[in-house]
């Protein structure tokens, strides 16, 4: 089992490919381990051309020649989802970022994906260039 850092994010080896992430997944803890097999699970029903990784303790999910759109991780009270492209969708994601063009969705114990918002943010981050991060 992947030892859990501080906030109970998973610590997980570098490494390209939905195995890698599979086990990030499988290292979240309790609730939040629901919300990141729901994102993994929408991500990939809805790009089916999707790349995965994982870096920096963080799941990443991208498009081959276009770079990574979303990211996410576990801190002690709630998911941060990373758009990472997220200054371009419609409506923005809530959370701002330090980071230019991100922005963050916290999902928080009980609550539930929004998926018809989760399904138009994933059609239009899709379609926006992502970012070169590795």
């Amino acid at each position: 089992m992947a030892r859990l850092l501080s906030g109970g994010n998973p610590q997980i080896a570098k490494g390209d490919g939905d195995e890698v992430v599979q086990a990030y997944l499988d290292a979240m803890p309790g609730w939040k381990q629901d919300v990141g097999r729901a994102i993994d699970a929408l991500i990939t029903a809805q790009v089916p051309d999707v790349i995965k990784a994982v870096r920096w303790n963080t799941p990443f999910y991208g498009l081959e020649g276009q770079g990574w759109f979303l990211g996410f991780h576990c801190l002690t009270k709630y998911v941060k989802v990373s758009f990472l492209n997220g200054d371009e969708l419609d409506p923005l994601p809530p959370v701002e970022a330090k980071a230019p063009r991100a922005r963050y969705l916290h999902i928080y114990e009980g609550e539930a994906l929004d998926e018809a918002q989760w399904t138009a943010w994933m059609a239009q981050a899709t379609q926006i260039p992502g970012q070169n991060l590795f």
